[in-house]
């Protein structure tokens, strides 16, 4: 059983693109569903993504099917209960331990780390991520920071990308602005 929860359509601001998400609850937890229609160098590219999280907003699995031109993606992401991360069955190194999956082509994927640490207003905390890269599509240590600045707002680092901007956030956990790459068109619920 499947109740929805939240839909967003963002606007991509780098390249011609858009990316459309739904968030809903699932029997054992929670999901997203979505498909990000983007020019990647200089080719078409169409990205359906899903990704599985328990109650808790862990990983279970996530899943990346479409192409890039002429080439199509199919991409199995799973996580075993030991933390093991395996990319289309092959064990990841380097991944281990980690508890979120970040898609590296979507928005979506940072709302499972705003949903999971829960913070509060003023706390912080590191936010490793087994990072999906693209267009490379390999599977990759993202350390990332997320800051709580008020009801709407987090203080976003990503190190390795020289990026550290301030991220506008939905009641839903959904990113609205994501300075420099993505802007919400529209949302549901």
């Amino acid at each position: 059983m499947t109740a929805m929860t939240a839909s967003i359509l963002w606007h991509r601001l780098d390249v011609e693109g858009h990316d459309a998400c739904l968030l809903a609850q699932t029997d054992g937890g929670h999901s997203l569903k979505g498909q990000a229609i983007f020019i990647q160098d200089g080719k078409p590219c169409c990205l359906a993504y899903g990704v599985d999280c328990d109650a808790g907003w862990h990983t279970r699995a996530a899943l990346v099917e479409g192409f890039l031109g002429t080439r199509q993606l199919h991409y199995a992401i799973e996580r075993d209960f030991n933390g093991q991360w395996t990319l289309n069955g092959e064990v990841q190194q380097g991944v281990d331990g980690l508890v979120d999956v970040d898609l590296g082509f979507t928005p979506a994927s940072n709302l499972l780390a705003i949903r999971r640490y829960g913070l509060g207003i003023g706390e912080a905390s590191p936010a490793p991520a087994a990072y999906l890269t693209f267009p490379e599509l390999s599977l990759v240590r993202l350390d990332q920071t997320y800051r709580r600045l008020d009801t709407v707002r987090y203080a976003y680092a990503a190190p390795v990308f020289g990026y550290d901007e301030t991220l506008n956030v939905s009641p839903h956990g959904f990113v609205v602005d994501y300075p420099g790459l993505w802007r919400r068109a529209a949302a549901s619920g």
